[in-house]
């Protein structure tokens, strides 16, 4: 007995030992802290308010008819690559216009445009290196368009036929290619963003010298799995980038009605990590801030939390009407002033690198091709039955193996209710 109370009373011990030792360092002791926060007497000293801090600019390098603001800002890329930035926000504007027609016709079940954000994807897409993993919402396409994904692949994927990566088992525009270290989009919001540290933990861990980025819009951001995302990756430190599309509308939901505060970029302080405000039709600025954030990420690994201010010109999915909650006068104003293709092209066009001629070429050729991917993957096959059961598991368990012979027994049983002669 007296051996056993010794034991509890030495628990009990060092238990009130590590409490101790954990508020002192929270500075909860008469003496001076050795670690945590001064003390004051002063409250005002010791207040948070919401008029003690002013709203945090936003970073840009064009204005709005493409001129450079700062020379010392410019980033120095080649003129062929911001050339290929242009194109490739040409041919994603094409290819929104066109499958979105096709939506309206019946031959997709669903479609979202980027319409308006462009300048967030290439932007942040030309700063990465091309094994850096990406974790997407849904409005990203022009991130693998600008790895090398093609406009046949998008074609196929919106019309799951059988060259379909997904091999049909995805919506429309919910793209993504292990080729191309882009993980395939889930239609939740936010279920990405704690799975994009958890990866970036482990390139950590495997001592790789690459990282991870993870895009989410407003919305998404006041998701719990946001919260537990960037609090995971700061305490632990994980190489990645947190990149928030801004685009004032949760669906239908304003800004306004979604959070309160200066925007998303301050809860970077919160969180304990870096942040930074760019003007997301801006590609100039959104590839300095995301080249800037890949350095720190990569370098100090730890995360940084990127704001891109941007507006959604179409509506928010082929599902959606934005007349019914967006004032398209607003609309209509950003289309005109800030729409990221028209500024990029006001910057090449300063440059000597781009003229109306070229401009029609490119949207002739751009347009063509994307009428025969249309053409072409509406013929092709759907994908076989067989991918109802295949990468989900190595070796397949005897349940799954049952319900594979259940389908197929059915499928040869009542052929006149499964149309397989259009199935690979």
């Amino acid at each position: 007995m007296a051996a056993g109370a010794a034991r509890l009373v030495g628990r009990l011990g060092l238990l009130v030992g590590r409490r101790a030792r954990n508020y002192g360092r929270m500075g909860y002791s008469d003496s001076a802290p050795s670690r945590g926060p001064e003390y004051t007497t002063d409250l005002a000293e010791a207040t948070v308010s919401l008029t003690s801090k002013q709203p945090l600019p936003v970073y840009r390098v064009l204005s709005a008819g493409g001129e450079m603001l700062d020379p010392s800002q410019d980033p120095g890329l080649p003129g062929e690559t911001v050339v290929r930035m242009y194109e490739k926000m040409v041919g994603l504007c094409q290819v929104d216009q066109q499958l979105y027609k096709a939506q309206r016709m019946g031959l997709i079940s669903f479609y979202m445009t980027s319409y308006g954000e462009e300048a967030t994807h290439f932007g942040s897409a030309a700063a990465l290196h091309e094994k850096d993993m990406v974790y997407a919402q849904y409005r990203e396409p022009g991130v693998l368009l600008w790895r090398g994904f093609s406009l046949d692949q998008m074609v196929d994927q919106c019309f799951n036929n059988r060259h379909d990566l997904a091999h049909g088992r995805q919506m429309p525009v919910h793209y993504g290619s292990p080729e191309h270290y882009f993980q395939f989009i889930s239609s939740p919001l936010a279920t990405q963003m704690p799975q994009a540290p958890g990866y970036a933990h482990g390139l950590k861990q495997a001592g790789s010298d690459n990282c991870v980025i993870v895009y989410f819009g407003d919305g998404a951001a006041q998701e719990g799995d946001a919260h537990a995302a960037m609090n995971f990756a700061a305490t632990l430190k994980c190489p990645v980038i947190f990149f928030c599309r801004n685009n004032g509308y949760a669906i239908s939901t304003p800004v306004e009605e979604n959070y309160k505060g200066d925007g998303l970029a301050q809860r970077a302080l919160g969180y304990g990590m870096e942040g930074y405000r760019v003007d997301g039709n801006d590609v100039l600025a959104v590839y300095n801030v995301t080249k800037k954030a890949r350095e720190l990420v990569v370098d100090e690994g730890a995360p940084v939390l990127i704001e891109a201010m941007t507006y959604r010109l179409g509506s928010h999915s082929t599902s959606d009407d934005q007349t019914g909650y967006q004032d398209m006068s607003e609309v209509k104003d950003w289309r005109e002033r800030y729409f990221p293709r028209d500024r990029l092209r006001g910057y090449l066009q300063s440059q000597g690198l781009w003229d109306q001629e070229k401009e029609d070429e490119l949207v002739s050729v751009t347009n063509e091709t994307i009428r025969s991917a249309i053409k072409r993957a509406r013929a092709e096959k759907k994908p076989s039955l067989e991918h109802m059961f295949t990468d989900v598991y190595d070796v397949p368990p005897l349940r799954l193996r049952r319900q594979k012979e259940e389908v197929q027994a059915m499928v040869a049983k009542y052929p006149e209710h499964f149309p397989t002669a259009s199935h690979e």
